[in-house]
């Protein structure tokens, strides 16, 4: 049976703080951020990439924050020329962007949009779908018919970064997440060069029920432990009580 051998060096993913794990990010890179609208963002990651000021960022994730919060620093710190996602709809300035055709912003259907992201991480260019069909979705990319039915061809999406935040993690970059947090995040540890992932919690390798773990440490490049999270709400609604 063959053995392979890899030094200790190699295994060393442990980050003091998100400054150190970005140290490489440069202007004009390609980065997908996990979570899905305010959920489950990778807040100290966000942070971070705004105090480095890299510029002409293009970005990939389910939405752009909201005004002040999230993306919406990016965003507002100039540093995003183009994004890619699926909805809008709490970020004014975002609105003001487009509509003055100062951010290049390509609109996905969110199902198109997960499966573009898995199809990137699994090393599939591009696949056929039927959503989308004959509408402005659909300008300038290949239809055919399968069974009688037009679909629709759509690329895999790739980046040279994925900033993702799990709940757990540990040294070896293992991950578990929290509910809608899994929503994009694993999938973006897939399709990227580098994956940098914050924790709240960063525990020593066996420590992670393997049964549980969402992400296995194999994608994921550099971890580190987060602090001072907020968690806000992208929109609180109430019900009136009963009377």
């Amino acid at each position: 049976m063959t053995r392979f051998w890899y030094p200790a060096e190699s295994m060393k993913k442990v980050f003091s703080s998100a400054d150190e794990a970005i140290f490489d990010i440069p202007d004009c890179a390609t980065v997908m951020f996990g979570g899905f609208g305010l959920c489950g963002i990778p807040e100290n990651l966000i942070a971070a990439m705004v105090r480095k000021g890299v510029k002409n960022l293009t970005t990939i994730s389910n939405n752009v924050g909201v005004d002040h919060w999230g993306l919406g620093l990016l965003l507002e710190a100039g540093q995003i020329k183009k994004h890619i996602g699926t909805y809008v709809g709490e970020n004014k300035f975002l609105e003001d962007l487009v509509l003055t055709k100062k951010l290049d912003l390509e609109l996905v259907p969110q199902g198109t949009f997960a499966e573009r992201i898995r199809a990137g991480g699994a090393g599939i260019p591009a696949f056929f779908t039927p959503t989308g069909v004959g509408t402005i979705v659909a300008e300038g990319k290949e239809t055919r018919d399968f069974d009688g039915r037009p679909y629709l061809m759509e690329r895999g999406l790739t980046a040279d970064f994925a900033l993702i935040k799990a709940w757990k993690g540990d040294n070896w970059g293992n991950l578990i997440f929290r509910k809608t947090a899994r929503n994009f995040s694993p999938m973006m540890a897939t399709a990227a060069k580098v994956t940098i992932a914050e924790v709240e919690e960063l525990v020593e390798l066996g420590e992670l029920d393997p049964d549980q773990v969402m992400t296995p440490s194999i994608y994921v490049k550099r971890i580190f432990q987060g602090s001072g999270y907020e968690k806000r709400i992208e929109r609180r609604t109430v019900r009136k009580v009963a009377s």
